[in-house]
């Protein structure tokens, strides 16, 4: 977004809050009188409030604060507008967070990254959620709408190279671990690679980081830097200032999907509920029988302080999944350059893999991605009772469920309505057969004790109850 340089009135500052305008960036400033009017709708199907939570959540970025209810109620009189002029579409911002600006202008990354609010929130609704050509009752029309929606945020790079690493991991991570992921990170820019990450604070933050200096020392000048996130946890995570390319997927479904789709190799940092959700959700892909022989490395790492951490994950795979989960990834503590090595020669395999199909680099359209991994899941005390948590299950459904119960406490920890359920009715019941009941309860015991489901870690109350 390009803003205006006038200080007055068009910027009012009042200490931790100010008033601001600003242009949206190339193409946006043609919405349609339709558009406009949706974007100002506060009622049932408008778009006002969804725009104003992520919009709020980018100016809030660098602050360290995963509580999306603090956040809203700390700017609770923050507003957007928008006037309509003979040039086009001018946005007007009501006390937004002073911190977003310098001398009286909005930080470049922040306003690039209110730009791809306003673009993904108009695109995504309009163009595929509204449309029937997308099909989102069945597999490929989902993913369809995946492919549409990054391709309109231009992460699909022509020429393409197999070289976007997504690093995943907790945003509550402890000194020690953050300093760990910009140590690979740095071993990854060294090698020309590229980093995508859910796009928060802490572990999404760190290889960004470290990248960046391994850039400069090979004087790559076009580093990426690519953020997935979406309007349910954008809030307690806000986009790390690092971020060069920000897109907003509608679900958490239709954002994993964008990961495993765009990324040639995952790395798994230290995290809690969330990364344990984004591992299954990876496994129980992979152990798909159409997914046998499909490339993709994953690497588990961390400093040596967190291989109990990846001891407690693995013993939680292998007793759920089985071995032949455990054999989709690969455990290194505690060194990074071979963390960096690792990947580099599994994008060999991934390279050579989709050359001999005439695959695409830029998004892997082979990787079979079955609908029990793409419909949204709505976490309700009804919906998490109702999973079926049984190893009698095959691998790759029991992996669906257990993501869903991991989907749920990390909407209940960061979503603000799911917040406001749990209080109003009580912590989720998760009921999970008599073997896996105490498998979970020993992984999630281990998350809170080891500080690991929120930043406020010495105030945290589960959100929910494991029982037989």
């Amino acid at each position: 977004m390009q803003q205006t340089t006038h200080r007055s009135p068009l910027y009012v500052d009042s200490g931790e809050s100010l008033d601001a305008e600003m242009w949206p960036a190339s193409g946006l400033e043609v919405l349609s009188q339709m558009e406009v009017e949706q974007l100002r709708d506060s009622g049932t199907g408008g778009l006002y409030p969804l725009l104003r939570q992520c919009m709020l959540a980018v100016l809030n970025s660098g602050t360290d604060t995963d509580d999306a209810r603090e956040l809203l109620e700390t700017y609770d009189r923050f507003e957007i507008g928008f006037v309509q002029q003979d040039r086009g579409l001018k946005i007007a911002l009501s006390n937004a967070p002073a911190h977003a600006f310098v001398d009286g202008k909005m930080i470049r990354g922040i306003r690039e990254h209110m730009s791809a609010v306003l673009r993904d929130i108009v695109f995504a609704h309009n163009e595929v959620l509204s449309d029937p050509k997308f099909d989102l009752e069945h597999s490929d029309g989902i993913t369809n709408a995946v492919f549409h929606i990054v391709r309109n945020a231009r992460l699909l790079k022509s020429p393409a190279e197999v070289d976007l690493v997504v690093c995943w991991g907790g945003h509550a991570i402890g000194r020690g671990e953050y300093d760990y992921t910009k140590q690979v990170g740095y071993e990854l820019g060294l090698r020309g690679l590229n980093v995508c990450t859910g796009c928060g604070p802490g572990a999404m933050k760190g290889p960004m980081k470290g990248a960046t200096i391994g850039h400069a020392k090979q004087r790559i000048r076009d580093g990426r830097y690519v953020g997935i996130t979406e309007p349910g946890i954008i809030a307690a995570e806000s986009p790390n200032p690092i971020v060069n390319s920000l897109v907003i997927m509608p679900d958490m479904e239709k954002r994993l999907e964008a990961f495993v789709r765009l990324g040639h190799g995952i790395i798994v940092f230290p995290g809690g509920v969330g990364t344990a959700e984004e591992i299954l959700y990876l496994l129980g892909i992979l152990l798909h029988p159409d997914n046998a022989d499909q490339p993709l490395p994953m690497i588990m790492t961390g400093p040596a302080s967190a291989a109990g951490y990846f001891e407690q994950i693995d013993e939680f795979v292998a007793a759920t999944l089985g071995d032949s989960a455990r054999s989709r990834y690969r455990i290194i503590i505690d060194d990074p350059s071979a963390v960096a090595r690792a990947v580099q020669d599994g994008l060999g395999a991934v390279r050579e893999y989709r050359t001999q199909f005439g695959d695409a680099y830029h998004f892997n359209w082979r990787l079979r991605i079955d609908r029990e991994f793409q419909a949204p899941f709505v976490a309700t005390h009804e919906a998490m009772r109702g999973l079926d948590l049984r190893e009698t299950l095959p691998n790759h459904e029991l992996a669906a469920n257990l993501r869903r119960a991991f989907s749920g406490i990390v909407s209940g920890n960061v979503r603000m309505d799911t917040a406001l359920a749990i209080e109003q009715h009580g912590p989720f019941q998760i009921s999970a057969s008599p073997r896996i009941m105490p498998l979970m309860d020993a992984l999630l015991s281990a998350f809170v004790a080891d500080g690991r489901m929120k930043i406020e870690s010495e105030s945290y109350r589960p959100c929910y109850e494991v029982t037989g």
